[in-house]
This record gives structure tokens, C-alpha cells and sequence, in this order.
């Protein structure tokens, strides 16, 4: 009886060489979004031999140039990081990429950000049944559960206490969406 080593990274759950030696074989840029417990970052990536390189990078703190008052980890944030890598993508004449999760599972927050940079006009292949709800991304339903909550009103100043300290008033979220998508949509990326 033997011991047969394995590599470190699978090991450790980092990497699938599978999908990494089918995304080095295909010679095509790829997307990694990375969610964390209050950020969301997304990296367009060359892969290489010798190592990747990354073209370009969009993270949630970004998104406070654009005045955004709301969580930097909701689809709504995932879909503005989204648009503004497609934008950093168009900027650098990077019309394509592939979506590359490695080990970790395809959710509706990065469905969102792949949904965002297909806004901004790249060529990405994706199913338009899993992309979640355009009233998911621009925040209808936190208006929504906000109306309803209004009338309990410690309940309803203990839930969106985080919007309020913000000046933004939860009735009003998917209008601010609107309001920094399309500054995001205006802005220069050169």
C-alpha cells in the first residue's frame, strides 16, 4: 500500500485544474468574481504559463465614486461592479471573456455581475434563465418590503437603519440605482 501525494491547491480546495486547463486551452480572457462578506471584486484575466495577468479590476469600494449609499454586497452592487468592469472592458477594446468560477459555485450575485457586464455591451456567454430578476437588481423589492414594514415603525427604523444613516430613504432605492447606473454608464474609464 502507497501514499499517492496530491498537489497543494486541491488539497487545500483552490483550484479545479480541470476547468483551468480547459480555460488555458481555449486562449480566451476570463471573469472571476470573488464575493466576500462586504465586497465584491471582479477581475478580467489573461491566462498565461507562466502566470495570469489581470487586464483589469472592479471592486464595490469603487462604487462610492459614483455616490453609491447602499450595501456593497447586494445584487444591485454586484450588477454596478459588473457594469463597470464592462466598461473598463469596452476601454481597453476588450469586446469578449468567459466566465471562470474555479471551486467556487455559480450564485445569483455573480449571475448579477455577469448580467452588468453584458449591460455594458461585452460578448459573454451566459442563459438569460439564470440571471436573476431586473426588480432583484435594482432594488424594487427592498422598496416594496419597505412599504409594507412602514407601518411598524421600530422595525422599520431597526431594518433599514444602515440606508437612513446613509440619507437614503428605502422607498427611493431603486430610483439611486437608476440615479449611479447611469453615471456609471456616463463615466470615463480611459
Amino acid at each position: 500500500m502507497s501514499y499517492i501525494k496530491t498537489l497543494k491547491r486541491i488539497r487545500n480546495n483552490k483550484t479545479n485544474y480541470r476547468k483551468r486547463k480547459a480555460v488555458l486551452i481555449s486562449k480566451r480572457n476570463f471573469i472571476t468574481v470573488k464575493i466576500s462578506n462586504q465586497n465584491i471584486h471582479c477581475q478580467l484575466i489573461k491566462p498565461a504559463i507562466k502566470g495570469d495577468i489581470v487586464l483589469s479590476f472592479s471592486n464595490s469600494k469603487e462604487l462610492a465614486k459614483y455616490e453609491w449609499k447602499g450595501s456593497t454586497n447586494n445584487l444591485s452592487a454586484c450588477y454596478l461592479v459588473g457594469l463597470m468592469l464592462g466598461k473598463k472592458m469596452l476601454a481597453k477594446k476588450i469586446d469578449s471573456a468567459i466566465l471562470y468560477t474555479g471551486q467556487t459555485s455559480f450564485t445569483s450575485k455573480v449571475a448579477a455581475c455577469l448580467k452588468g457586464i453584458a449591460a455594458a455591451g461585452v460578448n459573454i456567454p451566459l442563459s438569460e434563465e439564470s440571471l436573476p430578476d431586473e426588480n432583484r437588481i435594482n432594488g424594487s423589492h427592498i422598496s416594496q418590503y419597505a412599504t409594507i414594514l412602514k407601518d411598524d415603525k421600530i422595525r422599520y427604523e431597526k431594518q433599514f437603519s444602515q440606508l437612513f444613516s446613509k440619507n437614503i430613504n428605502p422607498e427611493e432605492y431603486p430610483k439611486h440605482f437608476e440615479e449611479v447606473k447611469t453615471r456609471i454608464s456616463a463615466g470615463n474609464f480611459d
